[in-house]
């Protein structure tokens, strides 16, 4: 129904690639940008996607970080008289025919920025996807717990670039999806 929802947005040198394909794809407004947790690989290019579009509402976590890149991207949000919505385990979004609700962070207080990632689960139809940022197993061992959260999806975007801080066996078998995708960089050493 001609609604759009981004994910995060790369790395700084990132932000004309993603604000290109978008346009590729006909894309003039973004309903909602959500910018998972304040590491420069997820809201690197996020500034330049804000600046140039016009935008519904930006989700983040209850999170800082001290980063020029992050600094940058509350001085964009700022800049476009935007206003931060804080991510609340519950929430509840609609998107046009499709629906997403918070999943993540449940808690305000983290040794890692990865387990304060915004995690979503949405629906659109019959078919239902995680996108789970980089929340490790704390923040899916959180997610486990959450009352009345249904976990169970079709599609994993698996956390932390499916390394091994994340994708406990317990949180695979909650969401038990037939289809997982890791997000990682081209030529990336991990």
């Amino acid at each position: 129904e001609n609604k759009h929802m981004l994910i995060d947005a790369g790395e700084r040198n990132k932000g004309n690639d993603v604000i290109d394909y978008l346009e590729s794809i006909g894309i003039k407004k973004i309903d909602f940008v959500i910018a998972t947790h304040p590491h420069s690989d997820h809201i690197g290019g996020m500034a330049d996607v804000i600046r140039h579009y016009k935008i519904g509402k930006v989700i983040m976590p209850n999170a800082t970080h001290t980063s020029k890149t992050y600094e940058n991207l509350l001085d964009t949000i700022s800049d476009k008289g935007l206003k931060i919505t804080k991510a609340k385990v519950g929430q509840e979004y609609s998107l046009g025919d499709a629906s997403f609700v918070i999943l993540a962070p449940k808690s305000s207080d983290y040794d890692s920025l990865n387990n304060y990632s915004v995690a979503i689960k949405l629906t659109y139809g019959k078919n239902s996807f995680i996108f789970a940022g980089d929340a490790e197993t704390v923040s899916e061992n959180e997610m486990l717990q959450n009352d009345g959260l249904d976990l169970d999806a079709d599609v994993l975007k698996l956390g932390h670039h499916g390394s091994s801080t994340s994708s406990s066996d317990k949180f695979l078998d909650a969401v038990s999806p037939d289809i997982a995708v890791i997000s990682v960089g081209e030529g990336n050493q991990y």
